[in-house]
């Protein structure tokens, strides 16, 4: 596969857009409080006044895997808080489906969006076609 192509970095790039449209909208529920935002946070033990916060770390990791300077911190930066949300959300015996596998694949696409589209990445952790 050749990774250098234009395609191959469209794809990592409109994978990019699509993971910071998720957060994003992640981050505007917990900034605009919702009654499902509420009940969530109920369910989860997390006081409602923490949601801001929340929403405030979900927006940033948002902004820094968006710019490329930084999407590398972004993505392990997601990747901690999406892991956390997951410890969470089996903390409370909730289902896999389709909280923690959704969870789990914005985390797989953020990582798959910054390989296609940053070649450091790619040298660190080379296609092999053995």
């Amino acid at each position: 596969m050749n990774f250098e192509s234009k395609p191959v970095l469209w794809a990592g790039r409109v994978i990019t857009v699509l993971v910071v449209a998720f957060l994003l909208m992640d981050a505007a529920t917990k900034l605009i409080p919702i009654d499902a935002v509420a009940e969530g946070m109920k369910q989860a033990g997390i006081p409602l006044e923490r949601a801001r916060y929340i929403g405030l770390t979900v927006l940033a990791c948002a902004v820094l895997y968006a710019i490329p300077r930084t999407a590398v911190l972004g993505a392990v930066l997601i990747t901690g808080f999406l892991g956390g949300a997951m410890a969470a959300h089996l903390r409370d015996d909730g289902p896999l489906w389709p909280h923690n596998l959704i969870v789990f694949a914005i985390g797989a696409l953020a990582w798959a969006g910054l390989y296609l589209r940053d070649p450091r990445l790619r040298a660190l952790f080379p296609y092999r076609n053995d």
